[in-house]
């Protein structure tokens, strides 16, 4: 027995004394380590920037060839969402990529409401006074060349208009704008109720019309170009096929739906499983609304009766521009006649990409829709064609053995057309990830509408990101010394200038895939486009938006997409393989800022009237921006920091700062755009509006009812404490992410 015990003490002697010499060894390694070096690999790499060498790889990897077969491809048939070729060509992106090298790529189905003519029915009538059929607009374009020679072109309409027949007196409304809508009822007297207005597109997005046409009781829309627009004379373009300008024939499809998403599922994403509601409580235009050539507008705008429109008023038809209501002879009237429908159909996204090496869990996304209402030449494909030579060009590189830090992720849309569907359905399917992980969007829709300079949008912290992409390419243009210049001084030569003497850069609104990931869950985002000095963009969703079109007279040679393919494709190098983010806050601080006080210069006045200050609003801007400069002095502090945690919290904190702007509850009577700070105007899709929330309240005020005019006063107080403390917020997460760094609050 005693043996035994003996035997035992000596066992836990033993060890004890294995234990402690482990632990003694750990201590003496750990002692004998240099904390200030990178004790691995992995960590050596979470140190090391981006190899300076990939961005001239890149840029020259860019051929315009290559682009002009993609861009012959895309365009060589019809390819409407939902249609057999929508899913032909998605299959094409997706087997390209991988093919080109991408890690992965996969179409991703949605089923969504979409809408279509039903054969070729659609048509606005002229009766004249016993009731019968004069004339009626064109039911399909004329074929100038033979690209255009197919049955299955989708006539000219208006998607998701309401169904039916209507006959009427026309009232001509301009542009139908708010303003031209009050213009009629409230300085002409015009009485609009029952009324078919006849407009022209522009200014605003066509959706917009069509619902101010239904708020003034009207119970049909007409939309043509006017020539003013579309082929205005003193210029030395030609109409198609001789050159750029629209000719008469010529008609603009487009959406009427204004909510960015599936009609049916709102909030969600359009899956086999998803809750659908009834079609009735979709937000859709409950009026005929079609659009008609000019050459067809003419026939019914010179037979109006009435007073002649104001200056501002007249186009470029030679007519005499008459407000209505009615024709000449007050017995005639106009009928519309549309037979569209709305049904379910399946549209495609496809999603391809590379894994990044160091943080692989962090994505910077570049995407384009793909479909189009025909050919889509200019709009989306000059786009596409481009992203998928930045792809081939990525795919290559990744062949050769080299990984960007962060994963890139390459997203070709489906049903943009229809109302920016096919983006806004893949960020409400995986909203949860890509507001955690997704660094940047950036937008190539309607690359090419020109050859005179580039125009960008964009989040104002990523400014100095756009600047130095375009700095690093070679423009197609020559200076006025006749010398290579690049595309920012090209750029910097033709644009407006900030107060920092740098090129102008927009703000965003809506009108493409951008929109969902800015407007529902704050992801940073580029818009950008070469476009034409003066011509804009004439052919726009009609069926003369060719190929034939593009090579003959926008980029023959393909320069032009070539130079923004090169930008694109160091513009998301920047964002995909630097160690530090290409972000500056204290540009998004200023962009606030200047927006506030060019607001209090014109309001301050009113809201004072109505005992409301902006003194609490400007000192939340003034701690933001004290934060924005504090949070870039630590940065350039970084660089003597072995600790990728570090520059990680950066990242994220950079990352983020367009997230704090982003209120869950969204804006007034629009739930689903919630950011606070930019959003696309209510009384323009298209159209940026700073302080949003804050500048719908404010929108003619002064004219509403008693009543109402309490209600919308209320609302401004809503809207002035809403920004104020979304910008406090920003302030305050500033100082929180400082904080971790063990820097200390701003101001301290």
């Amino acid at each position: 027995m005693r043996q035994d015990k003996t035997r035992q003490l000596l066992v836990v002697v033993g060890l004890v004394a294995v234990i402690a010499g482990f632990v003694i060894g750990i201590l003496i390694g750990a002692l004998a380590i240099d904390n200030s070096e990178p004790e691995n690999a992995a960590v050596a790499a979470a140190l090391q920037d981006g190899d300076a060498s990939i961005s001239d790889k890149l840029i020259n990897e860019i051929d315009g060839k290559n682009i002009k077969e993609f861009l012959r491809y895309f365009t060589s048939e019809p390819h409407l969402a939902g249609t057999r070729m929508d899913l032909v060509q998605a299959e094409y992106v997706r087997d390209k990529w991988l093919e080109q090298g991408l890690d992965y790529a996969d179409v991703v189905p949605y089923k969504l409401l979409l809408s279509y003519p039903q054969g070729k029915e659609n048509r606005v009538e002229y009766l004249n006074s016993g009731g019968d059929v004069e004339f009626e607009s064109a039911r399909e374009e004329a074929i100038l060349d033979e690209s255009q020679r197919r049955d299955d072109i989708v006539p000219p309409f208006n998607a998701y208009s309401g169904a039916g027949t209507e006959q009427g007196d026309l009232v001509f409304a301009n542009y139908a704008t708010v303003e031209d809508f009050n213009h009629l009822e409230r300085e002409k007297g015009i009485n609009l109720t029952d009324k078919i207005i006849i407009a022209k597109y522009g200014r605003i997005f066509r959706g917009d019309k069509a619902f101010f046409a239904m708020g003034v009781g009207a119970k049909g829309l007409i939309l043509y170009s006017d020539p003013a627009d579309v082929a205005p004379e003193g210029y030395p373009d030609k109409t198609y096929p001789d050159g750029i300008f629209l000719p008469g024939s010529g008609v603009q499809r487009g959406s009427l739906y204004k909510d960015m998403m599936d009609p049916l599922t709102p909030g969600y994403p359009a899956t086999d499983y998803a809750y659908r509601i009834d079609e009735s409580e979709a937000n859709l235009p409950s009026i005929p609304v079609h659009p008609i050539g000019y050459d067809d507008a003419r026939k019914f705008l010179s037979r109006m009766a009435g007073d002649e429109v104001k200056e501002g008023w007249k186009g470029q038809l030679n007519i005499t521009y008459k407000y209505g209501p009615g024709f000449s002879n007050p017995q005639e009237k106009a009928r519309l006649v549309i037979t569209t429908q709305n049904t379910l159909a399946t549209a495609y996204n496809v999603i391809g990409g590379i894994t990044g090496a160091v943080e692989p869990d962090r994505y910077a996304m570049l995407g384009n829709h793909r479909d189009a209402w025909v050919f889509g030449a200019l709009d989306p494909n000059s786009g596409t064609a481009i992203m998928m030579e930045v792809s081939r060009a990525y795919g290559k590189l990744v062949k050769g053995g080299w990984r960007p830090r962060r994963s890139v992720v390459f997203c070709s849309w489906g049903a943009e057309e229809y109302g920016i569907i096919g983006s806004n359905e893949y960020v409400e399917e995986f909203s949860k990830s890509l507001a955690a992980r997704a660094v940047v969007y950036l937008n190539l829709d309607t690359s090419v509408t020109g050859d005179y300079r580039i125009r960008a949008s964009s989040s104002p912290h990523l400014y100095k990101a756009v600047y130095e992409a375009t700095k690093k390419v070679t423009d197609p243009n020559k200076n006025a010394d006749g010398k290579s210049q690049s595309v920012y001084d090209n750029w910097y030569a033709k644009s407006s200038k900030t107060a920092d003497d740098a090129p102008t850069v927009g703000d965003l609104g809506s009108g493409s895939d951008y929109a969902p990931f800015m407007q529902r869950i704050g992801v940073s985002s580029v818009d950008m486009t070469y476009y034409h000095q003066y011509a804009g963009f004439p052919m726009y969703h009609s069926v003369y938006e060719t190929f034939h079109l593009m090579s003959t007279y926008y980029d023959p040679e393909f320069v032009v997409h070539a130079t923004v393919g090169r930008v694109q494709v160091e513009l998301l190098r920047s964002f995909a393989d630097s160690l530090v983010l290409p972000m500056d806050c204290r540009d998004y601080a200023k962009r606030i800022s200047a927006m506030f006080q060019s607001f209090k210069a014109s309001n301050e006045g009113t809201l004072g009237a109505e005992d409301i200050s902006l003194d609490v609003l400007e000192n939340a801007i003034q701690n933001m921006t004290a934060g924005a400069d504090y949070l870039q002095t630590t940065i350039d502090g970084l660089r003597d920091r072995k600790d990728p945690m570090a520059y990680r919290t950066v990242n994220d904190v950079l990352t983020g700062f367009e997230r704090v702007f982003i209120d869950p509850l969204g804006l007034p009577d629009r739930p689903m755009v919630r950011h606070v700070i930019f959003a696309p105007s209510s009384k323009n899709m298209y159209a940026s509006s700073g302080f949003p929330g804050l500048t719908d309240a404010l929108f003619e005020i002064e004219l509403v009812d008693p009543e109402e005019k309490v209600a919308r006063w209320n609302q401004v107080r809503h809207e002035v404490a809403r920004l104020t403390h979304v910008i406090e917020s920003a302030a305050a997460y500033l100082d929180h992410f400082l904080m971790t760094l063990h820097r200390g609050k701003h101001g301290s």
